[in-house]
């Protein structure tokens, strides 16, 4: 059965829960914000599925990729809505058109994150864009295995743990499963975020978020929240993205109007992220990153594209895609995309998300305490990130000689 020691050796992706016949796992909020799985022994059989299908116990061969690329949508609308360079939707467009269904991560009417699926183009809108939160999964994993079994075309997203977690709970290969992960820096807290959320937004029980007039005192009236977008690129480009909060307009109308548009290296919740200070504990040692997963195809940014290919940039987003598997590079084919040959040591000099191991800084447990002395989450992290200046400037050094080192090793 499954039993949690060490966090650490728990990403989160309920596999377990979902294979249960008993019923008898389920998953809790801890401390930190996460959600651990829970035995009920009055009910388990020690049956081992649990274990079976949990993608932490044993780690599968890597896979290499096929091709490695440089790819944009040429339908300019869907990429500045996309996070870089609208890979997602094209797929989402080509499983939809075969009477497809499409899983991905999107906002609930809290503002958290869950695993949903969608059999239309409507429900799609809402999975682009990334969420740099640990969403629910749900019951997904079974809904997807379902619909495999009724021979329908299933695009399955998600981090590289919960394909990793998808794989395992299915013990098979289906066809007509395409499954697609992204290169991750690591999950933040979901509780985090809420605590932030309601530190910053303001949330009424029944009603979308208001936002504070504690923090904004200059709005007339606090206008309900529409979205969230934590890569929105339309203001000052893709490299500089903003986190955006949009509500209603002033007039009533359906219109969006941005209420707190700013670039993300200013936002506090984007900082803690960025620095490390509350991703889940697994992902400072993941296992499933680099073909270990076994999606068909990865996803990211193309960060570095403006050195190699700068005709190829034009600052509203390109994708590093790599095909994976067969089945990746011929659906990929399919599409109708502007696409250019890369390779992976190129790729890997400008992306950290292809780091396994990340160091676990003693903020992380500064800030732990720091919330469980009832600090908020604004004034937590920038306790923790208010480093003496030879700190930062040792920081600066290190940033301008990996610069360095990169430009030399071209």
């Amino acid at each position: 059965m499954i039993h949690i020691a060490n966090k650490a050796n728990c990403c989160g992706c309920s596999a377990c829960v979902q294979r249960c016949p008993q019923h008898c796992i389920t998953l809790h909020e801890d401390t930190e914000g996460f959600l651990y799985p829970e035995v009920n022994m009055e009910a388990c059989v020690d049956c081992g599925l649990c274990e079976k299908v949990c993608p932490w116990t044993g780690r599968s061969d890597a896979l290499q990729p096929l091709q490695t690329l440089a790819v944009r949508n040429p339908k300019e609308e869907e990429r500045l809505a996309s996070s870089s360079g609208g890979v997602f939707v094209a797929l989402a467009h080509s499983v939809i058109e075969k009477g497809g269904v499409v899983f991905g991560a999107v906002f609930d009417e809290q503002w958290e994150v869950k695993h949903t699926y969608a059999e239309k183009m409507e429900g799609i809108r809402p999975m682009m864009g990334c969420k740099y939160l640990q969403s629910r999964i749900g019951n997904c994993y079974l809904e997807a295995e379902k619909f495999l079994r009724q021979g329908r075309e299933v695009l399955f997203t998600g981090t590289p743990c919960q394909i990793a977690g998808l794989h395992r709970f299915l013990q098979k290969d289906y066809p007509n499963l395409l499954s697609a992960d992204f290169l991750c820096h690591g999950v933040p807290s979901p509780g985090i975020w809420r605590k932030y959320l309601d530190e910053t937004l303001g949330r009424n029980r029944g009603k979308a978020p208001l936002l504070s007039k504690a923090l904004f005192p200059f709005l007339k009236r606090t206008p309900p929240i529409t979205g969230i977008n934590f890569r929105d690129k339309r203001i000052y480009g893709w490299k500089n993205y903003c986190f955006t909060v949009y509500g209603q307009s002033a007039s009533g109308s359906q219109r969006k109007a941005n209420v707190v548009s700013m670039i993300h290296g200013k936002n506090t919740f984007m900082r803690g992220f960025l620095y490390d200070i509350y991703l889940r504990p697994s992902c400072y040692r993941c296992k499933c990153k680099n073909g270990v997963s076994h999606s068909d195809l990865t996803l990211a940014d193309y960060w570095g594209i403006n050195e190699l290919m700068p005709d190829f940039d034009d600052d509203k987003g390109v994708s590093l895609l790599l095909l994976n598997t067969r089945k990746g590079l011929e659906v990929f084919q399919s599409l109708h995309m502007e696409a250019r040959p890369s390779n992976l040591d190129d790729a890997r000099q400008f992306n950290g998300g292809f780091k396994e191991e990340i160091e676990i800084s003693s903020r992380r447990e500064t800030f732990y305490q720091l919330i469980g002395n009832g600090w908020g989450v604004i004034n937590a992290v920038e306790k923790c990130l208010n480093d003496p200046m030879y700190k930062r400037l040792i920081r600066r050094m290190i940033r301008k000689i990996e610069t360095i080192r990169r430009h030399l090793s071209t």
